[in-house]
């Protein structure tokens, strides 16, 4: 009975172990059955998704910006091929052995391994961190043979800024880097295109273009192994490459200001007197942009920093002078308009020993044995500082400080296309009163009226007053960046000029007025001045200036008719000369160079049919008639001789709009 029982018992336990072996059998069956359908059938999908991450990698490679040309359409900013390479933080695992390893294989130095690890702090963990940007062939194909070793890194063949002609344009076209907070904020294209190895302006055109220039950025998708290796390429959407900006500029002439400038510091500016084009707009000194593209050594920056003529300053437009005596022919003007002085007036200069005298204060003028007596033509012929004072005392400097105005001093010349570009400032007694809460005193207008004082102006602001007297006195709008679809030819402009003299002369009609108003977009050409002859007159005295004997640039003249000009010298001090200073009067060799007077000249040319002006100024190079002039002279050869290639870039640029 024993042995019976115990049988049924020990096959009740194996049945009970059976039993409960089969049902962990069948669970685990159905575990993995709901898994695989899990896998295969609800979350396929999904998983699908993650495979295809694993097998396929993405790219996003920079836009390629517009090309900047010159007026000929020669490349000013091009876009070269780089190689780079870049790591994808979220798939690197260990940092600092990744790094290692790339340090090994492209040769990183220290510095750029502290500056790597400071880019990396500023970082997303998801983010991009480009490790270089500018590899040698040698350093990116060794790169690719070990990248099976790099997890996250990533080979890019990517496009880089370049400017063939750099220190020469680069005050023009500015320089590229890396897009700040500030860039970012500043446009939505930027943010919009925020891939590793996108750059941006940061200076001139490329800056105030940046819209136009950006492009957008492409993707590069590669199927790749379990080592992150690539395999083959699967789609490729090309970046597509920013507009082209064209220039007014023309490149050789650009080229050849700047080299009249070579150890100076100062600006040139050339200017269309009709179309307001502006041909060249040199300063110096200057610096190379292509160094700012890949990221500025710190030597060079240094360098460029602390260079005491200030590179970096674009002294065209954002240099403020005073405009010495080139300012007296828009004094003349001023005085002539508002029927303060006959140009028949005659008022005796005597020199140092008998100075002009107000309230006490003495005024004397440049030349120290005196001009003798003088009317107006010859005043301005000779630069005649006491014919002026008194011309200006007359006048008075809210009256001067309106004609000023109207001729674009004190104002912006090319409305925000270059970023720093200054207004300066055309003193009057209301400005004074307001800014320095003080009267105005007469003396103040005295040394007005000889383009001393408060006064402050730009070079191309000098350029745009002379193109505006030279054209006869009608407004023009300055340019440096084409509008093909906006373009006038030279003729009509000088028509609606015409016409516009015609219209102050005769009472508009209502009708006539109507019309008018409702001409959207048509440029008005209006005359600046009352009468005609006033602005020939002052042209006139300036061909005196420059092409007769006594004339202060007599000179730096050029008898050919082709290339004759007309101009008007000026030096402006930099401080004032005390009366000890006066009686040694030094040579300007004997005086330090941070004390020496600025010297300044405008023309416009040719005399017989005008059509360009300029600008010259150089920072502290002593006299207008000795150091600005004679560029003047080397100058005017080469643009007018350039004219005809310009009319017909023009006329084929007007045949296509």
């Amino acid at each position: 009975m024993q042995n019976r029982g115990s049988s049924i018992q020990k096959r009740r336990i194996i049945s009970r172990r059976l039993f409960i072996l089969a049902s962990a059998k069948i669970l685990l069956f159905a575990g993995i059955t709901s898994r695989l359908y899990s896998l295969q059938i609800s979350d396929r999908e999904k998983y699908k998704i993650l495979s295809e991450k694993n097998r396929i990698r993405e790219w996003k490679t920079p836009p390629q910006r517009g090309l900047i040309t010159d007026f000929y359409n020669k490349i000013l900013a091009n876009n070269d091929s780089v190689f780079q390479v870049h790591l994808k933080l979220d798939e690197v695992k260990n940092f600092d052995k990744t790094l290692f390893r790339l340090r090994n294989i492209i040769g990183l130095t220290d510095k750029e391994i502290k500056k790597i690890y400071k880019k990396k702090e500023k970082l997303k963990p998801w983010d991009t961190l480009v490790i270089s940007n500018n590899l040698e062939w040698s350093e990116f194909s060794k790169l690719n043979l070990y990248l099976h070793e790099l997890e996250g890194a990533k080979p890019v063949v990517s496009s880089s800024r370049y400017y063939p002609y750099g220190n020469d344009l680069v005050h023009i076209i500015g320089y590229v880097g890396e897009p700040s907070l500030v860039d970012i904020e500043r446009l939505e294209e930027i943010k919009e295109n925020l891939v590793p190895g996108l750059k941006v302006g940061k200076s001139g055109i490329e800056y105030s273009n940046e819209k136009l220039l950006i492009g957008k950025y492409g993707i590069k998708r590669y199927e790749v192994n379990s080592s992150g290796k690539r395999i083959n390429q699967l789609e490729y959407i090309k970046e597509s490459q920013g507009s082209k900006i064209k220039t007014t500029i023309d490149l050789e002439l650009q080229k050849f200001a700047q080299e009249l400038l070579v150890d100076k510091a100062g600006s040139i500016c050339a200017m269309d007197i009709y179309t307001g084009e502006v041909i060249a707009m040199a300063s110096s000194p200057t610096y190379d942009p292509n160094k700012f593209t890949h990221g500025i050594k710190q030597k060079d920056w240094d360098k460029i920093r602390k260079d005491p003529l200030k590179p970096l300053i674009n002294k065209s437009i954002a240099g403020l002078y005073s405009p010495g005596s080139t300012f007296k022919p828009l004094v003349a003007l001023a005085a002539l308009e508002f029927g303060t002085i006959n140009s028949e007036k005659t008022i005796r200069c005597k020199g140092h020993k008998h100075p002009y005298e107000l309230y006490g204060m003495k005024y004397h003028c440049w030349k120290k044995e005196g001009h003798g007596y003088m009317k107006l033509r010859n005043a301005i012929k000779q630069s005649c500082d006491i014919y002026f004072y008194e011309m200006a005392r007359k006048l008075g400097v809210d009256r001067l400080s309106l004609t000023a105005t109207k001729f674009g001093l004190g104002n912006s010349v090319l409305k925000g296309v270059m970023g720093n570009e200054k207004t300066g400032l055309v003193p009057n007694t209301k400005w004074k009163k307001n800014t320095l809460g003080t009267g105005w005193v007469l003396g103040e207008t005295l040394i007005t009226g000889i383009g001393q004082g408060y006064i402050q102006t730009t070079p191309l602001q000098l350029c745009l007053m002379t193109a505006q007297l030279a054209n006869g006195g009608f407004k023009i709008y300055p340019k440096i960046v084409v509008d093909e679809k906006n373009q006038d030819s030279v003729e009509n402009i000088k028509y609606k000029m015409a016409q516009a003299a015609l219209e102050m002369k005769e009472e508009i009609s209502p009708i006539r007025r109507v019309e008018k108003i409702f001409k959207i977009g048509e440029k008005e050409y209006t005359p600046l001045f009352r009468n005609p002859e006033n602005v020939k007159f002052v042209l006139e005295a300036m061909f005196g200036s420059t092409n007769e004997i006594m004339g202060t640039s007599y000179a730096s003249r050029i008898e050919d008719k082709k290339y004759q000009f007309a101009g008007k010298t000026g030096t402006a001090q930099v401080k004032k000369i005390t009366e000890k200073q006066r009686e040694l009067d030094l040579d300007i060799s004997q005086i330090p160079y941070e004390e020496r007077d600025h010297a300044l000249y405008i023309a416009f040319g040719p005399y017989i049919n005008p059509r360009y002006a300029l600008s010259i100024l150089i920072e502290h190079g002593g006299s207008g008639s000795k150091t600005a002039a004679p560029i003047a002279k080397k100058l005017f050869k080469l643009i007018i001789d350039r004219h005809e290639l310009r009319e017909k870039e023009i006329n084929k640029n007007l045949t296509k709009a």
